[in-house]
């Protein structure tokens, strides 16, 4: 347990540092392309949800796919209480906005983060990597989400991709806020 939770440390520190990023894959969605569509299972601050979602149901409604490394660790709590505590100014409380955060963590792990952090919003679990590899966020080609942000208007085509996403500069929260302001 102690090793998993160094090794997640160490992978958000790379990745925050810039290491690890890479250039999308060719073939990887880029902005003006539909956003690709998948089905994967959610957790929430109330437990593990009992139906998946599917992205494309979510038409109408401007979406943020939030891909990070790794529940728990440091830059990726950074990223998530900022989302908490600006929750109803970035996305609107959810009305319109729709943030999923996207990491290849398991059901139970996730449900419990968000449980405890009471974080507001949806968490995906891509444990076998299908939407990493259709957005082109996998980590070098492991099964480790790099830190990207997919904001998808009301029509599913993609507005704006930050990558990678700064967590730790304010900035970034702007630049997302003007984003899905664009976007809807």
């Amino acid at each position: 347990m102690r090793r998993n939770c160094l090794l997640a440390f160490v992978l958000c520190v790379v990745a925050v540092n810039g290491a690890g990023a890479q250039a999308p894959a060719p073939g990887t969605p880029v902005v003006g392309d539909i956003a690709p569509d998948f089905t994967l299972p959610i957790a929430t601050m109330e437990g593990a949800a009992v139906s998946p979602i599917t992205l494309s149901s979510l038409k109408g409604k401007t979406v943020v796919l939030a891909f990070y490394p790794r529940a728990r660790s440091s830059g990726c709590t950074i990223q998530m209480k900022a989302y908490r505590d600006q929750y109803a100014t970035l996305f609107g409380g959810g009305k319109d906005v729709v943030l999923l955060a996207i990491s290849t963590d398991s059901i139970p792990a996730l449900a419990s983060w968000a449980g405890e952090e009471k974080f507001p919003f949806r968490f995906v679990s891509d444990v076998d990597g299908v939407a990493g590899g259709l957005y082109g966020t996998l980590m070098n080609g492991r099964n480790i989400e790099s830190r990207v942000l997919f904001v998808i208007g009301p029509d599913q085509r993609i507005r704006t991709i930050m990558r990678p996403f700064r967590e730790i500069d304010a900035t970034a929260y702007t630049d997302l806020r003007a984003a899905i302001e664009k976007a809807r």
